[in-house]
């Protein structure tokens, strides 16, 4: 999991590439570790044929639906819009106390961080 802090005025294409660039190796079963996901899950904010492209020259199949079309992807959205309304139950992440953009990512990691553990005790 990778998580990154931007101000609320940047579009969300700007950190895209950077948020792809922060994921850490993932260990397999044998050989090489991925360092990229084979698929990359977005809504209309990210149409943009540069990015398309970008991403299909890094070898990551983007699946973004075009604006104006009625295409829905809410089955894979669900689990993005499902994890901030678990991030907005930390009230420190809900309202924003830090003036320090540092303190608020730590605090957010450890949400995360948080959001896991819970997550993975449920199944043991």
């Amino acid at each position: 999991m990778a998580v990154l802090l931007t101000g609320a005025n940047v579009h969300d294409i700007r950190g895209t590439l950077p948020a792809l660039q922060a994921i850490p190796p993932i260990q397999g079963p044998r050989g090489r570790p991925r360092r990229k996901p084979q698929r990359l899950v977005g809504d209309k904010a990210y149409d943009s044929d540069p990015l398309r492209q970008t991403l299909r020259r890094l070898g990551i199949q983007p699946e973004l639906p075009k604006r104006r079309t009625q295409d829905r992807l809410g089955r894979y959205r669900w689990v993005i819009e499902r994890t901030f309304a678990w991030l907005n139950q930390f009230r420190r992440l809900r309202i924003r106390y830090e003036r320090l953009p540092e303190m608020h990512l730590a605090f957010l990691q450890l949400g995360c961080a948080l959001i896991c553990w819970r997550a993975l005790t449920q199944w043991f």
